[in-house]
């Protein structure tokens, strides 16, 4: 009788583990990266007070992207006249990057900043 007490205990955690894995392919798989959000340990308000402490500034932008296969916060921060990019680890919090954005007018069309 406890043998398939257990054995019915280890098939529910298998399966919830399958199950929460196959759902976070999914999220990683969609379209929308707005969606990753459920899989990060931090949120984009945390990833903003994060990024404006490091380069002492005001955050203007931040949205979650993936870059190398990982969740990252890009986060776009004001600091008297320079504009800085600072990118925030979605799993630790940690100040990935920050360097100068260069001047530019659209941001969406530009890549490579």
């Amino acid at each position: 009788m406890k043998r398939n007490i257990y054995l019915v205990a280890a098939l529910a955690a298998l399966s919830v583990t399958i199950i929460g894995s196959a759902y976070a392919a999914n999220v990683m798989k969609n379209d929308n990266d707005a969606l990753a959000i459920q899989t990060t340990k931090i949120g984009l308000v945390q990833a903003v007070t994060i990024a404006e402490q490091q380069v002492v500034g005001r955050a203007v932008r931040a949205e979650l992207e993936e870059h190398n296969d990982q969740w990252v916060f890009d986060v776009e921060v004001v600091n008297g006249m320079k504009v800085m990019d600072v990118e925030v680890d979605s799993a630790s919090g940690k100040v990935l990057a920050a360097t100068e954005d260069k001047a530019d007018r659209d941001d969406e069309q530009d890549k490579d900043d």
